[in-house]
């Protein structure tokens, strides 16, 4: 089987399984909606505050990313829940075109999800926040907020793949992204390394505005991220080529 044969069975049963198409409407719902709600009832922030713009427009994305981190773990860990991957290593012998089919199809949605949720998400609080195109930073704070989602979408993917197993990529990596890193970034002594973790330095990319404490700038942030989604991208290559050595 081609490539894009394979990409073509990876869209199929994305589109038949409702478990996994849900997953980006949640991010969707959840990342708009909390948004909206949260610039109808702030306003535009205060002359002088001091208050990051991107702050209100990418509120949800706070609760949203934890849906877009499923939905990488979904792409593939069902496989191995349901032990379907068998069946799918029979139909694409070739473990390296059924892993880039499954990076190709997690990449495409990840930037679909992305743009939509980030132009949704300015169009719902623009009057509410009185922001324009020509805010400072602003054009930056897109990009990194439309590459933040495929990049999550194929770090969960990635990382899932390493540990063969649905519900231990879950269990571990949903309660990091929504909770663990934020946690890490209050203990002091971590603080410093929890900077540097993919989550937070892809978030901070989309910052307007320097913080204070933060070793890097705002594209090295995305950069970061970048890094550790190859990382993980790469990780998940080597260990379905282990999985074809051992037998499947």
């Amino acid at each position: 089987m081609s490539l894009g044969n394979a990409l073509r069975a990876e869209r199929i049963k994305f589109t038949t399984l409702p478990s996994q198409w849900a997953a980006p409407l949640a991010a969707l719902a959840l990342t708009v909606g909390i948004t909206a709600a949260v610039g109808a009832a702030e306003g535009a922030p205060a002359p002088g505050s001091g208050k990051d713009p991107a702050n209100m427009i990418y509120y949800g994305l706070l609760f949203g990313h934890v849906a877009v981190a499923c939905l990488g773990i979904l792409l593939i860990g069902q496989e191995f829940n349901t032990r379907m991957i068998g069946t799918s290593l029979t139909a694409v012998p070739g473990r390296g075109r059924l892993y880039g089919a499954k990076v190709a199809l997690g990449a495409g949605l990840g930037l679909l999800l992305g743009l939509v949720s980030t132009a949704s998400c300015f169009l719902a609080v623009r009057t509410a926040a009185d922001l324009d195109l020509s805010t400072p930073g602003l054009t930056r704070s897109f990009v990194a907020g439309v590459l933040y989602h495929p990049m999550m979408v194929l770090l969960c993917l990635g990382l899932t793949a390493m540990l063969g197993n649905f519900s231990a990529a879950l269990g571990l990596l949903t309660p990091m992204v929504f909770l663990g890193t934020t946690w890490l970034g209050a203990i002091p002594g971590v603080r410093e390394a929890g900077q540097f973790l993919p989550d937070r330095a892809g978030l901070y990319a989309m910052r307007t505005q320097t913080e204070p404490g933060i070793h890097y700038g705002h594209w090295t942030g995305l950069l970061i991220m970048a890094l550790w989604t190859a990382a993980a991208v790469y990780g998940g290559h080597r260990s379905m080529q282990r999985y074809q050595a051992s037998g499947g």
